[in-house]
């Protein structure tokens, strides 16, 4: 199990390039970021699903082309259109499983 947390476009969830992955796409739904340790395990442009007890993500692919921080571990965060949507999403706890 990770953290997932949500993020939107807001330079004060970002760094100054807010609709720029850190693989220099865009933004979009579908992309997550990485921690550091989680990056080693699920390089970028890895396909992922997302399992939470909810079952809110079930069955969900994301892409691996951001990343986090390095103050943050074991954690996903999941691009969101809007900061409320970020913030309704919270925090949870999620299964990570990568596409062969």
């Amino acid at each position: 199990m990770v953290k997932a947390t949500a993020y939107s476009s807001d330079v004060g969830q970002t760094d100054n390039s807010p609709f720029v992955t850190a693989t220099g796409t865009r933004v979009r739904p579908g992309v997550i970021a990485l921690s550091r340790d989680l990056l080693r395990i699920f390089p970028y442009g890895s396909r992922v699903t997302l399992q939470d007890s909810a079952g809110l993500l079930n069955g969900r692919t994301f892409i691996v082309e951001d990343t986090m921080n390095v103050r943050m571990s074991n954690t996903i965060d999941i691009w969101m259109g809007s900061r409320a949507q970020a913030y309704q999403w919270g925090a949870r706890s999620v299964t990570i499983t990568g596409i062969r």
